[in-house]
């Protein structure tokens, strides 16, 4: 991002407004410290780019999404079996059974 001093801005004003609106935000600084930065009124702040919605209709949720994997949190959580194998089962068991369907 272009750097000017307050002095060549007054001077280039208009020049730098129209290259603010046309996407070329740049920074007015005094005696070499940034003071103000000038940008298009309706150019997004960085890290604002809204991406809400950019890949809809490119990926599907399953209907069961908020039951997949309850069998083995269930399995983690109930204090009945701490089995590694157990909990190794119930997650191949949850697997052949969604390649099933």
């Amino acid at each position: 991002m272009q750097t000017i001093n307050i002095h060549e801005a007054k001077t280039h004003l208009s020049r730098l407004i129209e290259q603010a609106a046309n996407g070329e935000p740049f920074v007015i600084a005094k005696a070499g410290k940034p003071m103000v930065k000038v940008t298009a009124l309706n150019s997004p702040e960085s890290g604002q780019v809204k991406r809400l919605g950019f890949m809809a209709g490119q990926i599907t949720v399953p209907d069961d999404f908020d039951a997949m994997g309850s069998a083995e949190i269930e399995l983690l959580f109930s204090g009945t079996s701490n089995d590694r194998a157990a909990v190794s089962a119930a997650v191949s068991a949850a697997v052949n059974a969604k390649r099933k369907t």
